[in-house]
């Protein structure tokens, strides 16, 4: 029996900086094994009955496709999702965590019931973030800023004394609302900016300078240290378990 292609889909949320993706996994034989890839973001995965938090991983996390189902979910982008689920983030680094293991079992029955029961889950996972978001208001804005320069790839001095903190300030309220350092959440969105460009045809070397990299050897050294892999063996793989509608390296599924 031809094996039957994982779908893949995104788009983004009306909630600020976050991104709503499904994976529609069919029935027969499953895909192989790949690896998600660090991204600095958080997840809220839905899967019939299930609700699971997605950690801040600092290694690439091995997706088993025997333990997978269809899902939906919300990507909260770096230090929102702490705001949201009132959970330090360097408490949830490099782990799968139920959410009933993080607040009342009888709230977050309710809530699974009722994506359950939707015609959209990944829509009623999203009117509950936006609800959510609005009980609890926005994330720290020092922290927002210092992610949004990590994003735009300025040094970890500069974005300190931007915002005005000190090293100890810095890493001490980074741990909380990205789950590690500023250096390592700048190695993960530096790597994920090389990888973009990489998708889009740009050669590995070009696209190590463009993200910051010092050279090709830089990111190659980067690609083992954070992924645990080649970047032609990341690319290969990729297209080989996502030939009908790639997957992007930084969605998630449950442990």
């Amino acid at each position: 029996m031809p094996r039957q292609h994982q779908r893949y889909q995104e788009r983004p949320s009306r909630l600020d900086g976050a991104v709503v993706w499904t994976l529609d996994v069919p029935s027969g034989p499953r895909p192989p094994a790949r690896s998600v890839l660090p991204d600095g973001c958080m997840d809220l995965i839905w899967t019939a009955g299930r609700l699971v938090v997605a950690g801040p991983d600092t290694h690439a996390f091995e997706v088993d496709p025997r333990n997978r189902g269809s899902c939906a979910a919300i990507r909260f982008g770096p230090g929102t999702a702490p705001v949201l689920l009132g959970v330090p983030a360097h408490e949830l680094r490099d782990h799968r965590v139920d959410l009933a293991a993080l607040w009342p079992r009888t709230a977050v029955a309710a809530l699974t019931g009722r994506i359950d029961r939707a015609a959209d889950p990944a829509t009623a996972l999203e009117d509950f973030a936006l609800g959510r978001a609005a009980d609890t208001g926005p994330p720290d804005p020092v922290t927002a800023a210092v992610a949004d320069g990590l994003r735009r790839g300025r040094s970890v001095a500069s974005t300190a004394a931007e915002v005005g903190l000190g090293a100890r300030q810095l890493h001490r309220r980074s741990l909380a609302a990205f789950g590690y350092g500023p250096k390592t959440l700048a190695r993960i969105l530096r790597l994920q900016r090389a990888l973009a460009l990489v998708r889009t045809g740009l050669p590995y070397a070009e696209a190590a300078c463009a993200a910051g990299c010092t050279d090709q050897a830089h990111l190659s050294r980067e690609m083992r240290d954070l992924a645990g892999t080649t970047l032609g063996a990341y690319f290969a793989a990729g297209r080989a378990a996502n030939s009908d509608t790639p997957q992007p390296s930084g969605s998630r599924t449950t442990a």
